[in-house]
């Protein structure tokens, strides 16, 4: 006679899956918790069932819920003691969110679960887009591009802006300017030295590379 013989394989406790983390320097999480409210205090309507909710209750995005019904959308994962994202009405655990919907950080390729920066058609941390000089989180200020890397105004212009050489302020993006005596100049600032009339477009005469008018030009020593 032959028997049948069968093996079992022991099987250790399944590990929980880490949970997500936002990126460290992070300081608007997406995440939040449901509070949990005790009885008695008020019988609310569940924003599931839409039934009176005799007992204890949770509270979460303005709205109340049975404890066993305020569960991940997509796996089903109580969210009653864990951190929950709202993603288009509906609530999801840190898992789901990240998986499904968090974007990913175009310098650090991690998961956003905080407030995203969108720019040069890409995602990333608040703290991941940064100045590639002074390495300052460039956030929503005006930045400019140069090799591809992104620069703080400030910078920018003094890293590789051109200085007008009578205000010595930046010749920024959109100004009037004109080249005159071998240097660059605001067109509001190529004025004679001594009355300071405009000679854009007009007759001058320099002396030591100060421009004058053709009035000054022969009466005054510099």
């Amino acid at each position: 006679m032959k028997g049948n013989c069968s093996t079992s394989v022991l099987r250790g406790p399944v590990p929980a899956r880490p949970v997500p983390q936002p990126h460290p320097k992070d300081e608007d999480t997406l995440v939040q918790m449901a509070e949990h409210i005790p009885a008695g205090m008020r019988t609310p309507m569940c924003a599931h069932c839409n039934m009176v909710i005799r007992g204890p209750f949770l509270v979460a995005m303005g709205k109340s819920w049975h404890k066993d019904e305020f569960n991940c959308a997509h796996c089903r994962t109580s969210l009653a003691d864990i951190g929950f994202v709202e993603e288009k009405g509906s609530v999801y655990c840190e898992h789901c969110y990240e998986e499904f919907f968090a974007p990913t950080c175009s310098r650090c390729q991690a998961k956003i679960l905080g407030e995203v920066i969108n720019a040069l058609k890409q995602t990333w941390h608040i703290y991941c887009f940064m100045c590639a000089a002074c390495q300052q989180p460039i956030r929503n200020n005006t930045f400019h591009l140069e090799d591809g890397e992104p620069y703080c105004e400030q910078d920018f212009y003094s890293l590789f802006g051109t200085g007008c050489h009578g205000c010595e302020f930046p010749i920024e993006a959109g100004d009037k300017f004109l080249e005159a005596l071998g240097y660059t100049w605001h067109d509001t600032c190529f004025v004679c030295a001594v009355c300071c009339s405009s000679l854009e477009g007009q007759t001058f005469f320099s002396k030591k590379d100060k421009p004058l008018c053709k009035k000054h030009a022969h009466t005054v020593k510099i």
